[in-house]
């Protein structure tokens, strides 16, 4: 019984010795085999949102080439470390993710997605950078100028405080809404930062400034400003006003600036009347694509002021209301938002309508 018993341990200890030999026979050979197979070949991929190639093929295949130490074709697949390969390309500020792998031809697939810029920040010592969706500063490139929002009087700190990585993700919030609209992307020349980190609207058409306080609400800020845009100056002229505040809800608010010459407005009536219906038209010939959390830009066809959005004239102050801006916000923050459309004008001559 006890020689059965041994017999077999014998035999099963054989049966595993082989196959463990055999095992290791053959992982011996992929070893060999995988330091004797090539690179066959490379392909190089860039994605780019918008076309806007800051990094090229001949770039990325330089990075390539100085993280393997050599040449890509023809080089041992065991000497190419994909993984820190992966790292090194992903230094470049211009490059936001690397896929790196072999096929079973041999040949190495880089895909690059690249970094977009969404705005250009102007420092307050005249130094600027372009910032991506995530905030990251990125520098003026050679090959190619985004056309993107511009903003200016940024703090210039090498190194930024909480305060300043704040006004960093208002800016790139004003500046999304401004990409994703082409009306906006047409009349908006650049965007201000004023001493109080709040914003200032520079037009392309017109001769005000429009206050756009803090990045909260934007949306509602520039339908509201679109609004007065299509209802008001259309109808009179883009010089009749220097300042418009669309800071608080609905409300805006105008100070009336110096008259111009009757030829002037009436050409500035006449680029605005342009602007529109171009806007109108690049609406109805473009199809928008948006991430999912990226609210498509407001409609245009509501064009007239709702029941809980004023218009108030600064200049049109009374005695009896010394200052309308802040009693007309009590009144109406508390009325509610879907009424039927009502627009409230200024007084004419003193007399209220």
């Amino acid at each position: 019984m006890d020689a059965k018993r041994t017999i077999r341990r014998i035999l099963f200890t054989t049966v595993w010795l082989l196959i463990g030999g055999g095992i290791l026979t053959l992982l011996i050979a992929a070893i060999g085999k995988k330091n004797r197979e090539r690179c066959s070949d490379y392909t190089i991929t860039i994605k780019s949102e918008h076309n806007n190639l800051f990094i090229d093929e001949k770039d990325v295949l330089e990075l390539l080439t100085s993280a393997t130490n050599g040449a890509i074709k023809g080089k041992p697949m065991s000497a190419i470390n994909l993984r820190r390969v992966e790292e090194l390309l992903e230094d470049n500020v211009w490059i936001k993710n690397v896929e790196l792998y072999f096929d079973n031809q041999d040949v190495l697939h880089i895909k690059v997605s690249e970094r977009e810029p969404i705005a250009r920040v102007f420092t307050t010592s005249g130094n600027s950078f372009y910032i991506d969706s995530t905030t990251k500063r990125l520098p003026l490139s050679e090959k190619m100028s985004a056309r993107v929002p511009v903003f200016s009087d940024f703090p210039d700190k090498k190194n930024l405080s909480a305060k300043d990585s704040l006004l960093l993700k208002k800016t790139k919030a004003i500046s999304e809404f401004i990409l994703n609209d082409p009306f906006w992307m047409s009349q908006v020349s650049q965007v201000d930062i004023t001493p109080e980190r709040n914003f200032e609207m520079i037009p392309v058409v017109g001769n005000h400034i429009v206050k756009l306080g803090d990045a909260e609400n934007i949306e509602q800020k520039f339908h509201r400003l679109f609004i007065f845009y299509s209802e008001v100056l259309s109808k009179t002229s883009f010089d009749k006003y220097k300042t418009i505040d669309v800071r608080y809800e609905g409300q805006v608010v105008a100070e009336k600036g110096k008259a111009m010459t009757k030829i002037d407005s009436l050409q500035l009536r006449k680029n605005v009347e342009k602007l529109l219906l171009e806007s109108q038209q690049m609406e109805s010939d473009t199809a928008f694509t948006t991430n999912s959390n990226v609210e498509k830009p407001m409609g245009k066809k509501d064009l007239t002021f709702p029941d809980n959005m004023s218009f108030l004239d600064s200049n049109n102050k009374t005695t009896n209301n010394p200052n309308p801006l802040k009693s007309t916000l009590k009144v109406k923050s508390n009325e509610k938002q879907k009424q039927k459309p009502k627009a409230i004008m200024p007084a004419k001559n003193g007399v209220n309508n």
